[in-house]
C-alpha cells in the first residue's frame, strides 16, 4: 500500500505549496537541540499554546486571526485555540484542538473530526483541548517545558502555555525559550523557499505601484493597491506590518502609516515616495522599501540623495558574510552616508571625526536592518550575553549577533531630513561644525530615502531575495514604460 502523500498548505492558482514537512523538520531540529542541552532530563515534553480568537473590544466582531508565531513555527496550524505537545525523546507530537459545540456547524461551518486535523497537519496524534491533562498524564512526563522569555524588540514576554490542571505537572519555563529562538534564527531550505515566495510577490506588488503612482492620488490608494495585488496574486490575506506610504516630508517619518498618520496625504508633483510594504504568506514575512519620485523623474537633489543610499546599500551587501559583526555593517553604512553627504555639500570636514560624534545617526537614526522570518522583526536579535551598543543609531539596531549562514536579514539604509534631529545637531557644537546650513536648508521638507532589501546569508555572501528596479536609470525607465497595465478591479 502506497504511503500517504505529505499534506500541503496551498491557496490555489499560482500560490505556493508549503509542505507540512517544513514544520516536522522544525520540530525535529528543536528536539535535537533540546536533547543536546546539558542537564535536560529525559521524558521532557514541550507544550506550546496557540493563539486565541479575540473580539474587537466589547463587541462580538472577530479580529482577523493570525496564528501565534512560535506555535506556527512548530505546527503550521491555521485554526485558533489549539495546543501542541512534543515528546523531546521520541519527537512524537500531539495536536490539541477545541471540541466545538453543535451550534458551530450552523454559524461557522462543518465540525471536523480529529482525524481531519491529523491528516491536515501530519501530526502523530490529535486530541481535544478539554482532554489535555489526561493525555499529557498518559505520557508520564518528568517535566513540561513551557515558553517564557522576552522579545528583545518589543520588550514583551512570550505567552506561556497554561491550562486548568497544569499545576499537577512539574513545569520548567526557562529552558525552552532560548533554544526555540535560536532554531528560528537560521532558516531551513523549506523556510527559505517560502521567504523567496513572499519576496517575489511583494516585489511584483511594489513594481505595480511604481507603474501606477501619479500626483493627485492619495497615499492610501497605494497601500490599497499593494494589498490587493498581494492578496489576489499571492494569497496573502495579511501584510507583515502596517504599510508605510510616505510621500514628500512624510517620507522622513520612519513608521508613518499608523493610526495618527494613516497614509492620507495627497501625492504632489515633485514628491519623493518612500513605500515600505511587505506581504505575508502562511505567516512568513517580507519587508521591502522602494523610494522613487512620484512623477517618475528624479531632480538633481533627489538623485544625489538616492544614489548615496544606493551606494551604502550595495557596499553593505558586498561586505556581508558569515562571521561579520552586524554592528560593523551599520557603521559601514553610516560611513558611506557621511562621505556622500560631503560630496553633496551638506557636510564638510573629516568623516572619521564625524563618526566620533555620531553624526550619521542624525541622518539615519534607525538600525541598518533586522532578522526576518515568521515575524517581520524576527526573534533572536539579542540572545543572553549580547548587549545593545548604547550609541545613537546603534542602540536602535535590532540584532547584535554575528552574521550566520541561513539567517534572513533586511538591509535598509536610509538618509532622512528630520527637522527635530537636524535642529538638535545644529544646536550641538560637536556636530554643527560639520554642517553647511545653507545647503542643508535646501533639503528641509525633502523627506527621506530608504532602500530595503531582504537577503539570505550564504556560505560566502548573500542571496538577494528582493527584485525591484534599484538604480536611478532603472527606476526612471521602468516608470516611463506603461506596458502591461494592471487593473485593480
Amino acid at each position: 500500500m502506497a504511503a500517504a502523500a505529505t499534506p500541503v498548505f496551498w491557496l490555489g492558482n499560482d500560490t505556493l505549496r508549503v509542505s507540512a514537512a517544513l514544520f516536522a523538520e522544525n520540530r525535529r531540529r528543536l528536539c535535537q537541540e533540546l536533547r543536546a542541552k546539558e542537564g535536560l532530563v529525559s521524558k521532557s515534553v514541550v507544550v506550546l499554546q496557540g493563539g486565541e480568537q479575540t473580539q474587537r473590544y466589547c463587541t462580538d466582531t472577530d479580529v482577523l486571526f493570525r496564528q501565534e508565531s512560535f506555535f506556527h513555527w512548530a505546527f503550521g496550524v491555521t485554526e485558533p485555540d489549539c495546543y501542541g505537545a512534543i515528546d523531546v525523546d521520541s519527537g512524537k507530537c500531539i495536536l490539541f484542538v477545541p471540541k466545538l459545540p453543535e451550534s458551530y456547524a450552523t454559524w461557522m461551518g462543518e465540525i471536523f473530526p480529529k482525524e481531519h486535523f491529523k491528516g491536515k497537519y501530519a501530526v502523530d496524534e490529535v486530541q481535544h483541548t478539554c482532554d489535555i491533562v489526561d493525555v499529557l498524564s498518559g505520557l508520564n512526563p518528568a517535566v513540561l517545558l513551557t515558553l517564557r522569555g522576552q522579545n528583545t524588540d518589543s520588550g514583551s514576554i512570550s505567552r506561556e502555555a497554561s491550562f486548568e490542571g497544569i499545576s499537577r505537572f512539574q513545569v520548567n519555563n526557562t529552558v525552552l525559550h532560548p533554544v526555540i529562538v535560536d532554531c528560528r534564527v537560521t532558516k531551513t531550505d523549506m523556510e527559505l523557499e517560502v521567504l523567496r515566495y513572499t519576496n517575489r510577490v511583494s516585489s511584483e506588488a511594489h513594481k505595480m505601484i511604481m507603474k501606477h503612482v501619479k500626483p493627485g492620488q492619495k497615499e492610501y490608494e497605494m497601500e490599497s493597491l499593494f494589498q490587493h495585488y498581494c492578496y489576489t496574486k499571492g494569497g496573502m490575506r495579511h501584510t507583515s506590518y502596517t504599510c508605510i506610504c510616505g510621500t514628500g516630508n512624510n517620507s522622513s517619518v520612519l513608521h508613518y502609516g499608523h493610526a495618527g498618520a494613516p497614509n492620507d496625504k495627497s501625492i504632489q508633483d515633485g514628491d519623493m515616495c518612500l513605500f515600505d510594504m511587505g506581504g505575508e504568506y502562511y505567516c512568513y514575512s517580507s519587508d521591502i522599501t522602494c523610494s522613487f519620485p512620484a512623477n517618475g523623474k528624479f531632480t538633481p537633489d533627489q538623485k544625489a540623495v538616492y544614489e548615496a543610499v544606493l551606494k551604502s546599500s550595495r557596499t553593505v551587501l558586498a561586505a556581508i558574510r558569515p562571521g561579520v559583526k552586524w554592528s560593523d555593517m551599520h557603521r559601514l553604512a553610516d560611513k558611506v552616508h557621511l562621505e556622500e553627504l560631503v560630496t553633496i555639500g551638506i557636510l564638510h570636514g573629516n568623516v572619521d571625526d564625524m563618526l566620533k560624534v555620531h553624526l550619521g545617526s542624525v541622518f539615519m537614526p534607525h538600525g541598518l536592518g533586522h532578522l526576518l522570518g515568521i515575524d517581520v522583526h524576527d526573534v533572536g536579535g539579542y540572545p543572553e550575553g549580547v548587549e545593545r551598543v548604547n550609541e545613537p543609531g546603534l542602540r536602535s539596531l535590532r540584532m547584535g549577533r554575528l552574521v550566520q549562514e541561513r539567517m534572513v536579514l533586511t538591509v535598509e539604509p536610509g538618509i532622512y531630513f528630520i527637522n527635530h534631529l537636524l535642529d538638535q545637531a545644529l544646536a550641538d557644537p560637536a556636530q554643527n561644525c560639520f554642517i553647511n546650513n545653507q545647503v542643508l536648508a535646501r533639503f528641509r521638507g525633502f523627506g527621506g530615502v530608504r532602500i530595503e532589501d531582504d537577503i539570505a546569508v550564504t556560505a560566502d555572501g548573500v542571496e538577494l531575495l528582493t527584485c525591484v528596479p534599484r538604480t536611478v536609470e532603472e527606476i526612471e525607465a521602468f516608470m516611463a514604460d506603461s506596458d502591461k497595465p494592471f487593473s485593480p478591479v
